[in-house]
């Protein structure tokens, strides 16, 4: 497996909860940022039910090979069953940008 750059996006039920995720994520070397965007709106079915919720949407920087750790330390913080925790690949971008990434969770 390479160990590329990517992102991972979650949501979060207030932005205490994302504030406390995303500042542990950092804390840990997991991510090397991760902005927490408050406000949005999620329509979704849960238990048979469509559900209209407001929450807090997080995007953490990281490297491919910290997302099974990054993955397991969100699941243990967050108040969800079944919480949102997707990765996204980078296909480009600033390339100083991206190896301050790297250099930022490096251990």
């Amino acid at each position: 497996m390479s160990n590329e750059p990517c992102f991972v996006y979650m949501a979060a039920g207030s932005k205490e909860e994302a504030s406390v995720i995303g500042r542990c994520l950092v804390e840990e070397n997991l991510a090397a940022c991760v902005n927490i965007m408050d406000g949005m709106t999620s329509i979704y079915r849960w238990e048979g039910k469509l559900e209209n919720a407001s929450e807090t949407v997080l995007i953490a920087k990281t490297m491919s090979n910290k997302v099974e750790a990054l993955t397991e330390r969100v699941k243990a913080l967050h108040s969800y069953n079944c919480p949102c925790i997707v990765t996204l690949a980078i296909k480009g971008g600033n390339l100083d940008f991206l190896s301050w990434i790297k250099e930022q969770v490096i251990n």
